[in-house]
């Protein structure tokens, strides 16, 4: 479903320039060569654009919401970095927020438009149909970051390749000739979690391997649910000699497994994570992980987002980094 608004991208291409170059004349930038501004703003005038605002009128403050499901993981501060940095460069305002339980989404996607908000940018939540379809109908695009959901094919998307991830973690252990990997899944409705998942099993196949039900246990993303994850899985005859698990803070929470039960990592128990927050190099022993590009996450969903206010229509709706495996401390050969 498209946003149909009057589009400043145009205007850019019939006056040859870029669309951040007629968005800086739309918001009185000086930094635009006068007969480039003379030509746009008269080409502004023949297309009737008129810039979203109470009566018309420009608004002082063009302003973006980043919503999260929760300002919890550590992961935020690098995707709100990346994001701002993309915003600031286009003279656009960022308000960091939590999602609010409506599940509809009208009284929501009302609430924005109120508030005059351009467009939203939604990390690591759900959206459904009923919410997308009440922002298009306030005319508020909006670009999902690492969806929980599978998004409609028209929700723009940003993530990681989440599958080639997993298929590195579980790979580098198999080099170092483990073969009994215990897996500590993340939640099963998770998208991220599921193609992590199935990079697991892919590595494990292309080794002539089968994977065992019994080495893997779901768990939340966090300390807690790894470290219970982590003692279910070291509990079992034999025990595994290594844990892949499918973030940091789980990997963490595993790590405390092992000293728990007398295990030393890697010497005893080699264990990878994924995302590389700040945290994992600092940890004891520095833990061998999966790296996100979160700023970068975040930079590329507010420059598609800017797009699509600008009037463009996304070729593709799903964008992925490429995620890259680490090697630090907490890996060792068999």
């Amino acid at each position: 479903m498209s946003v149909q608004r009057a589009t400043l991208a145009a205007v850019a291409q019939e006056a040859g320039v870029s669309v951040p170059t007629v968005s800086k004349v739309v918001n009185g930038r000086t930094d635009v060569a006068p007969e480039t501004r003379a030509r746009v703003e008269a080409l502004l005038v023949r297309h009737g654009y008129v810039a979203r605002g109470a009566g018309g009128s420009q608004h002082a403050v063009r302003t973006i919401d980043l919503v999260f499901d929760a300002l919890e993981s550590p992961n935020n501060l690098e995707i709100i970095r990346g994001a701002t940095e993309a915003a600031s460069a286009e003279d656009f305002h960022v308000v960091v927020d939590v999602a609010p339980d409506d599940p509809l989404g009208a009284a929501w996607a009302r609430r924005m438009a109120a508030a005059r908000r351009e467009g939203l940018i939604l990390v690591t939540s759900e959206i459904n149909t009923q919410q997308w379809q009440h922002f298009a109908e306030q005319r508020i695009p909006v670009v999902t970051i690492d969806p929980v959901n599978l998004p409609a094919p028209e929700v723009p998307s940003v993530g990681a390749t989440n599958f080639n991830g997993g298929m590195a973690a579980t790979s580098h252990l198999l080099d170092l000739g483990h073969r009994r990997i215990g897996f500590i899944e993340g939640p099963p409705q998770a998208m991220v979690a599921i193609a992590r998942l199935h990079g697991y099993h892919a590595a494990l196949s292309q080794r002539g391997l089968t994977s065992d039900p019994a080495l893997m246990a779901a768990a939340g993303f966090n300390f807690e649910a790894g470290f219970g994850a982590a003692l279910f899985l070291l509990g079992k005859e034999p025990r595994p000699t290594a844990l892949f698990a499918s973030n940091d803070p789980q990997a963490f929470g595993a790590i405390e497994a092992a000293r728990t039960l007398g295990l030393r990592v890697p010497e005893d128990l080699s264990i990878v994570g994924f995302d590389d927050t700040a945290s994992a190099r600092w940890s004891a022993p520095p833990l061998t992980t999966v790296r996100q590009p979160f700023d970068e996450m975040g930079r590329v969903a507010m420059r598609r987002l800017l797009r699509m206010i600008a009037g463009e229509v996304l070729v593709s709706p799903r964008v992925e980094l490429a995620t890259e495996l680490v090697v630090r401390k907490s890996t060792a050969q068999v």
